[in-house]
């Protein structure tokens, strides 16, 4: 479908102050491909609808994806962040099935 090279952000949460939890971000870039490419609207009653899409962008994993995988949160793409909905472990690789627009801080 088409080749892919972004930024994946990865969600670290530390402690700031004794009982205080922040959560920060880690970007690492990725070569991959996009293996499906789709978008929806989804309708609601407000005056601009929300755009979701159903991409999955497969990525050549190294050991701290691979160790990490379940704290990523965004995937930098086509000027936007998009949040992550699914990770899936397929060695060498992993399949990211991207949501909505990523809302929360980045890098």
């Amino acid at each position: 479908m088409g080749r892919f090279y972004g930024a994946v952000g990865y969600a670290e949460t530390t402690e700031t102050a004794p009982g205080v939890w922040k959560e920060g971000y880690t970007e690492r870039n990725y070569y991959g491909d996009v293996q499906k490419f789709s978008r929806r609207l989804e309708g609601s009653n407000v005056i601009n609808d929300g755009i979701s899409i159903s991409n999955v962008i497969s990525i050549i994993a190294d050991p701290y994806a691979y160790e990490h995988f379940s704290s990523i949160r965004y995937v930098k793409w086509m000027g936007a962040a998009w949040k992550v909905s699914t990770v899936e472990v397929d060695r060498p690789r992993l399949l990211l099935t991207l949501g909505g627009v990523h809302n929360g801080p980045e890098n």
